[in-house]
């Protein structure tokens, strides 16, 4: 169970970035994979928002050991068999009268998020192909996690609220991720909207003989007494030498009439 190290964890769901060409399109989704059994067996416990903001909660285990094992929502399947040929993907494969009805591959990615492939027959007889996409979050720890923590005994009320608890951290520790992101985001957009600014108010302070056109590319020098010259002329036409101190940069006019650097 050595190989299956880089897949225990608290996986969260890039909506953007997947493929569904069957069942109900996520607005965000959690996808937890666990060792239980002594690190004999593995659990799977999905949390899911669709668009209309419905909850839904999935879980299953499996020893990934390639045997067929009975499973344990029988309606979906009669076994599942699964096997982890390599510490970067794991196959789980579930079965219906003897035939196979899911496919699902588990791949870490080389940048670390974790792609699952899901293959199967669809209620109407036909195939399809989903394809999801994870990145992995802080491990939500199901046990105490210092020597001075409390010692919680299952009870069926517990186990109750544990889910509901572990579904409800897992989606707002991804909400506040996405917010996260929309921040540094708008940080981005926000420097590059202040590199603009700067490099705008060079340019019309700078000397031109011309009136710039929107969408064209000119280019930006320094001449000999320290003041700039904004001229149609790249560095490489003015031959030896030219009227100017340094080449700074070549730029490009937009719609708002502010100036981006471009190479």
């Amino acid at each position: 169970m050595v190989q299956a190290y880089n897949f225990l964890a608290s996986w969260q769901l890039f909506p953007e970035r997947c493929i569904f060409e069957n069942g109900i399109a996520p607005k965000s989704g959690n996808y937890k994979i666990e060792s239980i059994e002594n690190g004999q067996a593995l659990s799977v416990n999905i949390n899911w928002v669709s668009l209309q903001n419905e909850a839904f909660y999935s879980q299953y285990t499996f020893v990934p050991d390639e045997e067929r094992r009975i499973f344990q929502n029988q309606e979906l399947a009669d076994e599942i068999k699964a096997a982890i040929p390599n510490s970067a993907s794991m196959k789980v494969t579930l079965y219906k009268n003897n035939l196979v009805v899911l496919d699902i591959m588990h791949e870490i990615l080389p940048n670390g998020y974790l792609k699952l492939t899901q293959e199967g027959i669809n209620g109407e007889g036909n195939s399809f192909k989903n394809i999801e996409i994870y990145h992995k979050q802080m491990s939500v720890l199901p046990y105490a996690s210092s020597v001075s923590g409390v010692a919680v005994r299952p009870t069926k009320e517990g186990v109750i609220k544990h889910k509901a608890l572990s579904a409800m951290e897992d989606q707002t520790n991804m909400q506040l991720d996405q917010i996260r992101q929309q921040i540094e985001l708008l940080a981005k957009q926000a420097q590059e909207i202040s590199k603009r600014k700067e490099l705008s108010l060079m340019i019309y302070e700078a000397k031109l003989g011309f009136k710039p056109q929107i969408g064209h590319t000119y280019h930006l020098y320094e001449k000999k007494d320290g003041t700039h010259m904004l001229s149609m002329v790249a560095p490489q036409e003015w031959g030896k030498s030219g009227p100017f101190k340094q080449f700074l940069s070549s730029v490009k006019l937009l719609a708002d009439h502010t100036w981006i650097e471009i190479n």
